[in-house]
């Protein structure tokens, strides 16, 4: 969020979708530690092959929304900020989405709005290999098995710190609600050194 907050972004849409990234995925603090939330999607397979991230579809035949948004009023109902962000929030898992990608830019944009900033509408046309020079390429940025961006996060107090220290490189959910309006200061001061990136 850090990179959204302090450059100007070009959502990458036209790539293919791969397996395992924050695209469809995070952490949060809970009492149990560090826990992953993991949104379903359906997977095309056989003769059809990869699909492009934009066309996948989200596996709604489970109740995803509603056991995300309980492990969320678990986690952070305690939380100094989570009944300033609720209403914000909650239409996120009430409403049905069929694209990943909606849910998604939804979420930023409620994302942003809590920030009180702009939220990026630009979206790439096409897929291009080598990104155009006037732009930092950081499409790497959403692989969870590359720890690509290397960059000192500056600890704040979390709901269970007590009991399992600060956990690094959790949701921006984790920062709104335990740091509410301060959120923007804290990502706009994070050097991601994006010379070494």
């Amino acid at each position: 969020m850090a990179g959204l907050v302090q450059n100007q972004v070009v959502w990458e849409v036209e790539d293919n979708y791969q397996k395992q990234t924050y695209r469809n995925r995070c952490y949060i603090s809970t009492d149990q530690g560090k826990h992953l939330l993991s949104i379903p999607v359906k997977h095309v397979g056989g003769n059809q092959g990869r699909q492009k991230y934009k066309d996948v579809r989200l596996k709604n035949d489970y109740p995803w929304q509603r056991q995300h948004w309980r492990t969320l009023q678990t986690a952070y109902r305690t939380s100094p900020f989570f009944e300033y962000y609720e209403d914000e929030f909650a239409p996120l898992f009430e409403n049905e989405y069929n694209f990943l990608l909606d849910f998604n830019l939804k979420t930023i944009q409620v994302i942003c709005d809590c920030l009180q900033i702009e939220s990026p509408n630009e979206h790439t046309l096409n897929y291009e290999i080598e990104a155009p020079r006037s732009f930092f390429d950081a499409r790497d940025w959403v692989n969870c098995k590359k720890e690509k961006l290397a960059f000192e996060q500056k600890e704040y107090v979390q709901v269970f710190g007590d009991r399992h220290g600060f956990i690094k490189n959790t949701s921006i959910l984790d920062l709104l609600f335990n740091e509410g309006t301060n959120a923007l200061s804290y990502l706009r001061d994070i050097n991601l050194n994006l010379g070494n990136a």
